[in-house]
């Protein structure tokens, strides 16, 4: 009885133990400015230094600060641990990661495919919200402003479809009561901004706000199709991620794939992406673009050299009824656009392609110089704002460019990761 009682007890010993190793992670800034972002960690060298057998699928892991707090974190499907850190200028944090149960977390990104429009599929942040289509002509990345840090799409799909409101406006419509059909309509429609945010933002044929395109012999874009299949990654409660395939199409004589992986974590406003192109035979020119529209020709920034390009779109008043336009289009806002860059090789500037109410893109290029196996792969970044948004301070393209600035130099001199 008592070696019994011994070897429970030591056993119970020995798992306390287990349970209070910790492993120290120390983030260093590079640059002179405040950071606050996503940080990620290798989950396999986490567990080497716990010394945990459990498979990846199984990890349990708590992330605590240096005040012994936890902090949310989430284990990836690419084997990474992830985490918001704040690091000052020049400074370093240290964080904690030891063998537990986490807490359940607020998720503060998610996405899912909507049924209830046909094949658009939809993701979003706390900041945030965008969405492609598997339908018609629409290729680029459209994108929800919103001036909440709720998650919205959920509901936002559910009023727009909401199929009883919109046969009763249907109806007043046929029985010549126009004006009320109308006003129904805006009180239920994602295109009224009801207090949280509005769908205003236009793409068309076009990349919309930062979408990629092949180029041509003649400097002009390949544009592409719309998605054909989708796979979810991750879907929170930190990071969501997405791997959208691509119909097969014929370039330049070669049958060529392609996927997008796009990634959108907690707190920031810019999604990751990375593209490869399977069946290129050679060298291929890239370019990621944003549509410039009619209604603002002309406010849109180039920084080569900083590696970040930007746009102001003052939105579609154009789904409106005439009547109703003027005032509901003051709703829109001012909406900030912009795309950045880690590869310091690219190349930017205007090219215009008229189409419906837009007058062409401004691009960065890029030579998709990684030719291995005939796949070529290309990463950066796409995202926006909005100058309705109380919680980011967006009120110029003057302040969008500043944000840009800081988020590029930033992508450019990326947190530093020990793990001792």
């Amino acid at each position: 009885m008592k070696k019994t009682f011994s070897f429970v007890l030591g056993a119970l010993f020995a798992l306390l133990a287990h349970a209070q190793q910790k492993t120290t992670i120390v983030v260093t800034n590079p640059v002179k400015t405040v950071r606050v972002e996503m940080v990620e960690v290798d989950a396999s060298l986490i567990k080497k230094k716990l010394d945990i057998t459990s498979p990846l699928e199984d990890l349990r892991l708590v992330v605590t600060d240096a005040n012994n707090q936890e902090i949310p974190s989430q284990i990836t499907w690419d084997g990474k641990l992830i985490f918001q850190v704040g690091v000052g200028e020049k400074g370093k944090s240290v964080y904690y990661v030891q063998e537990l149960n986490p807490q359940s977390y607020e998720v503060k990104a998610k996405g899912r495919l909507f049924v209830e429009r046909q094949d658009e599929f939809g993701w979003e942040n706390d900041k945030v919200a965008y969405r492609v289509y598997g339908h018609g002509a629409a290729v680029g990345y459209d994108f929800f402003n919103k001036s909440t840090s709720d998650l919205m799409l959920d509901y936002w799909y559910a009023s727009e479809q909401n199929q009883e409101m919109r046969s009763v406006s249907q109806q007043l419509n046929e029985r010549g009561y126009r004006d009320l059909a109308d006003q129904l309509y805006n009180a239920f429609s994602y295109h009224v901004d009801h207090g949280k945010g509005m769908d205003c933002y236009t793409v068309g044929p076009t990349l919309g706000g930062g979408a990629n395109a092949l180029l041509n012999d003649d400097g002009s874009l390949f544009m592409p199709q719309c998605y054909k299949t989708f796979e979810i990654l991750d879907n929170g409660p930190l990071r969501f991620t997405v791997r959208f395939n691509y119909p097969e199409q014929e370039f330049n004589g070669e049958k060529v794939t392609e996927t997008r992986t796009i990634s959108l974590d907690a707190g920031s406003q810019f999604n990751r992406v990375t593209v490869a192109y399977q069946g290129l035979s050679k060298p291929t020119q890239m370019a990621a673009g944003i549509v410039i529209h009619k209604n603002n020709p002309s406010a849109y920034v180039l920084s080569q050299e900083s590696g970040y390009m930007g746009y102001e779109d003052l939105g579609d008043a154009s789904v409106y009824s005439a009547k109703y336009r003027d005032t509901l289009a003051k709703q829109m806002g001012k909406i900030y656009v912009g795309v950045l860059f880690p590869n310091k090789d690219i190349a930017m500037s205007y090219q215009q392609r008229e189409n419906g109410i837009a007058t062409g893109h401004i691009l960065a290029t890029s030579q998709l110089s990684t030719v291995k196996n005939q796949q070529s792969t290309y990463t950066y970044y796409f995202g926006s704002g909005w100058d309705k948004n109380p919680n980011t301070g967006f009120h110029s393209l003057t302040d969008w460019e500043a944000h840009l600035s800081q988020a590029a130099m930033n992508v450019r001199n990326p947190l530093k990761i020990s793990v001792k």
